[in-house]
């Protein structure tokens, strides 16, 4: 079942986003392994990012071995904080 993560960045911006993706994905052409779906932009009082794992074990894979990892020693230029997390099983996923 597919699984969806939303982080919300309070204050977060643009440049932030682009310097932390630019640490845990594997280029800007591709996603990371189980990762189906991207989206992220400016929300209100930040910034908020939408993925879509093929699996919940996917995300938690990302999550520990990739993201954690990454925030944990900092990014630079990249979020200073965590983020507010919304998970979602996915019941209908649409092409």
């Amino acid at each position: 079942m597919a699984y969806a993560i939303v982080h919300h960045f309070p204050g977060g911006t643009r440049e932030q986003y682009d310097a932390s993706i630019a640490a845990v994905h594997p280029s800007t052409e591709t996603l990371p392994d189980g990762q189906i779906f991207h989206a992220a932009g400016p929300s209100a009082g930040g910034w908020t990012v939408m993925a879509v794992h093929d699996s919940q074990e996917s995300w938690e894979r990302f999550r520990d071995t990739i993201l954690m990892p990454n925030f944990q020693q900092g990014i630079d230029g990249g979020f200073t904080t965590l983020p507010q997390e919304t998970a979602v099983d996915v019941y209908k996923l649409l092409p």
